[in-house]
């Protein structure tokens, strides 16, 4: 083989290399929206609210199994995450959980 042909598999080789780590990423970004998706905040009651920070919405829907999943999701997340936009957070006391729309 000549040494231009020797280039192009090189490059090809560094491009499919690229295109597989690539395609890894995505998996990875799916496999976690999967995980993120055990609860819906949908089906969760949230009651509006005041604060300090302002207007925000909390839930203490406690025997709704989606609230469950939530709670437990943001206890293996120090108390605090984002979802769909939504900044989430635990309360003090682990039975209140506050939400509010982030732009």
């Amino acid at each position: 083989m000549d040494e231009q042909t020797l280039e192009i598999l090189v490059d090809l080789a560094n491009a499919l290399e690229a295109a597989a780590v690539d395609v890894k990423h995505k998996v990875s970004e799916i496999m976690d929206v999967k995980k993120e998706e055990s609860w819906n905040p949908e089906r969760i009651l949230w009651k509006s609210a005041q604060g300090a920070r302002g207007y925000y919405e909390k839930s203490t829907d406690l025997n709704n199994p989606d609230f469950k999943e939530l709670v437990a999701d943001l206890k293996n997340h120090q108390g605090k995450l984002m979802h769909n936009s939504f900044f989430y957070w635990l309360f003090e006391s682990g039975l209140t959980v506050g939400r509010k729309l982030r732009k």
